[in-house]
C-alpha cells in the first residue's frame, strides 16, 4: 500500500514539517559527501546501542552520546529510504502541526524521535548496528493523526500484478494494518531484520498517541498564534477526493469542487478521485478564471454508464473556501 494523499485539508501551511523534510534532504547530501568515510560518519551520528551498554561508549564524549538522540532521525541509509520517510511525512504531518501548532509540533516530533530511539535501544542492548532515519519520529506523527483523525480517508496505490489500484482506505484501517505488520515483524524477527529497527516504529507510534494527549492540553505561546494567519494556505489542494452522488435513478453525478478565493480569480488545475465502489475514477478539471461560490462545472460523459441509457456527465459545484476564515 503506498498513500498518495489524505482528505484531510491543513488550514495552515506546515513550516516546521516542511522545514523538517527539507533537513533531511540536506543532511542526506552531507552524507553522500562523505565518499569512504560514510560508514564512520553513520556510526558517529547514528544511535548505537552497543555505544550506550558496552565499553564502546569509553571513545565517546557525554556531549557525542546525547547528540545521537537527536541526530540519527535527521540521517538516512538511502535514497528510497529517505524518500519513503519524508513521503509519509509529507502526507500526515501537515495535519497534526496545523491541529498543534508550529511550535508544539516541533517538540512533539522530536520527542516521538527519542521516544521511538529509546525503544530500541533499550530492546537490543547490545547491537553494535546503527539505527537511523525518521521513521521513528514519524511513526510518532502517525499515531497522533490515528487520534486526530480516524475519520479521515487515504487515497492509496495498490499495485496487483503490475497493475495499479487507486482505493480510498479509512485511517483508522490503513494505519491499523500499517501498525499490524510492524508488530508482526518485531515479533517474529530479532528487532533489526533487514535493517529496520520495528521497535523503533512501534515505540514511536505508541508514545505519539499517549504524547498527543498531554500536547493538546498545553496553549500554542500568544507570540507563535498570532503569525499562524501568516501562514494560511492560498491554494486549495490539487488533488481532491470527490464524493459524487447520483439525484434519483439518473446517470449524471454530482459532487463539490473546493477552491481557494484567489484561485478563483485567476483559475487552477485539479485532479479529483471519483471513488466507485473499490475502484476510483482520476479526472482532470480545469476551473476557469471568475468562477464563483456555487459554480456548477459539467463535465460531460464523466458521469455513470447504465446499461441502455446515455452516458451521464459529472457536474461538480465550486465552493469558494479561505482557510484563514
Amino acid at each position: 500500500m503506498i498513500p498518495i494523499r489524505d482528505t484531510i485539508q491543513a488550514r495552515n501551511y506546515p513550516v516546521v514539517n516542511t522545514a523538517i523534510i527539507g533537513l533531511n534532504v540536506f543532511l542526506y547530501l552531507v552524507e553522500l559527501a562523505q565518499g569512504p568515510k560514510l560508514n564512520q560518519f553513520i556510526f558517529f551520528y547514528g544511535l548505537v546501542p552497543a555505544r550506550y551498554s558496552t565499553e564502546i561508549g569509553n571513545y565517546f564524549s557525554f556531549g557525542q552520546q546525547a547528540l545521537s538522540f537527536l541526530s540519527f532521525m535527521f540521517i538516512h541509509g538511502g535514497f528510497w529510504h529517505l524518500l519513503g520517510n519524508m513521503w509519509s511525512l509529507y502526507i500526515f504531518g501537515d495535519n497534526v502541526e496545523d491541529r498543534l501548532g508550529p511550535f508544539k509540533y516541533l517538540i512533539f516530533y522530536l520527542l516521538c524521535g527519542l521516544g521511538s530511539g529509546l525503544s530500541h535501544l533499550f530492546l537490543n542492548w547490545h547491537s553494535q548496528v546503527p539505527t537511523i532515519g525518521a521513521s521513528g519520529a514519524i511513526a510518532g506523527v502517525m499515531g497522533a493523526y490515528l487520534i486526530l483523525y480516524p475519520g479521515s480517508r487515504i487515497f492509496t496505490l495498490i499495485p496487483i500484478f503490475f497493475i495499479p489500484y487507486f482505493v480510498e482506505i479509512p485511517a483508522l484501517v490503513f494505519l491499523g494494518i500499517w501498525f499490524l505488520i510492524q508488530f508482526l515483524n518485531a515479533a517474529g524477527s530479532s528487532g533489526q531484520a533487514g535493517g529496520i529497527a520495528w521497535w523503533a516504529h512501534i515505540g514511536g507510534f505508541l508514545f505519539g498517541m499517549l504524547l498527543l494527549k498531554l500536547f493538546l492540553k498545553v496553549p500554542e505561546p500568544d507570540f507563535l498564534s498570532r503569525l499562524t494567519p501568516l501562514a494560511s494556505r492560498r491554494k486549495a489542494p490539487r488533488l481532491q477526493s470527490i464524493r459524487a452522488k447520483r439525484e434519483g435513478l439518473d446517470a449524471d453525478l454530482f459532487g463539490t469542487i473546493t477552491v481557494t478565493p484567489i484561485e478563483a480569480r485567476f483559475g487552477a488545475r485539479k485532479l479529483i478521485n471519483v471513488p466507485h465502489g473499490f475502484r476510483s475514477k482520476m479526472l482532470r478539471v480545469n476551473v476557469p478564471p471568475g468562477v464563483r461560490d456555487g459554480t456548477i462545472l459539467r463535465l460531460a460523459g464523466m458521469g455513470r454508464e447504465l446499461p441502455g441509457e446515455r452516458q451521464g456527465d459529472l457536474y461538480l459545484k465550486v465552493r469558494v473556501h479561505s482557510w484563514a476564515d
